[in-house]
């Protein structure tokens, strides 16, 4: 069957304000794919945070998605597609360029890579949009917290998450780096984050609650009245200009700790990803992966780990592979 038309970006990031409460929404609407932005949902996205940020009517943003999870992550089957792909006109609007505008750096060149992932230390970029916007942002977490909903939960002033939720990034069993690892450290603390990285394991709600990681967890069916709960909260307090004030503190403190510098950082080291050798024919490549099928390879790896740490929701069933548990789901 061919696949499904891709719905277009207002769909995929769907937004609205109430300037009577001065809450506006976020919400990621496209269940049927976990959620996923295409690059050009992203960029929307980082509009709507810099729209958002200077709107008067504007003091609070929730962010939320719809069906059972916050999100998996970008679009990686889109994201592979242009990276296997001679025309980068796709890529250059991620940048904001026209498809003829420019040269993209060619084939073989570090700058092929590392423009990408240096400008995932842009907020305009949507990666770190949350970390430069000077309202309050509140994050509600269901399901997966992955990738780039990860980095999200990372920049976000509050997060809200049920207690089915899971956090982490497929990177980091997959392709090893991701561009917010400084500021998750920083979060989360080294030790369980490092535990993160090393592993590839995602973390629960519970466990992130106990890294301070998170402000409330409750049970699903409490998520969105505990989210309007402190969305309100913030909305009736001080000022918008005070949380201006108090934003630029933040951000302050937030440089001092070396938060731009580290999404630099890790941007560098995640731009020199092809030079890793693999120790033997078994180890997870995604070139690889991709020449062999993404999805199987990508099960197939996760069925290496115990069952609590695989990443798959299915994958976590114990005693069932992610391949048989999909297999039950679906009889």
């Amino acid at each position: 069957m061919p696949d499904k038309p891709v719905p277009p970006v207002e769909k995929i990031i769907r937004y609205r304000k109430d300037a009577t409460t001065r809450i506006a929404t976020i919400t990621f609407d496209r269940p049927d794919h976990l959620n996923a932005p295409t690059i050009a949902a992203r960029v929307r996205y980082a509009d709507l945070l810099h729209r958002a940020s200077i709107d008067d009517d504007v003091k609070v943003l929730v962010v939320r998605g719809t069906g059972e999870d916050l999100g998996s992550g970008a679009d990686l089957p889109e994201a592979m597609s242009v990276r296997r792909s001679a025309d980068q006109g796709p890529r250059l609007g991620e940048y904001r360029i026209g498809a003829d505008e420019v040269k993209y750096p060619p084939e073989g060149s570090f700058r092929r890579g590392a423009t990408l992932s240096q400008w995932y230390a842009n907020p305009n970029s949507g990666i770190r949009g949350l970390q430069d916007f000077k309202k309050i942002s509140i994050l509600e977490v269901k399901g997966y917290c992955y990738g780039w909903h990860f980095y999200q939960a990372a920049d976000a002033d509050l997060v809200i998450a049920s207690d089915d939720a899971l956090f982490g990034h497929p990177s980091f069993r997959y392709y090893g780096w991701g561009p917010r690892m400084w500021w998750w450290a920083q979060t989360m603390g080294i030790r369980k984050f490092q535990e993160m990285v090393f592993t590839g394991r995602a973390f629960t709600a519970a466990e992130m609650y106990d890294c301070n990681f998170l402000n409330s967890v409750v049970p699903r069916g409490q998520l969105e009245a505990e989210v309007e709960k402190y969305a309100l909260a913030c909305s009736r307090n001080r000022p918008t200009d005070t949380v201006f004030m108090q934003k630029v503190f933040f951000e302050i403190m937030k440089q001092f700790q070396g938060e731009y510098l580290g999404s630099m950082l890790s941007g560098v080291f995640e731009s020199m990803g092809g030079l890793v050798r693999p120790d033997d024919d078994d180890d997870f490549l995604l070139d690889g992966a991709i020449q062999r099928g993404l999805g199987d390879a990508v099960n197939d790896n996760d069925a290496k780990f115990p069952p609590e740490w695989r990443l798959s929701k299915n994958g976590r069933t114990k005693g069932r592979s992610p391949k048989k548990a999909e297999r039950k789901r679906k009889q």
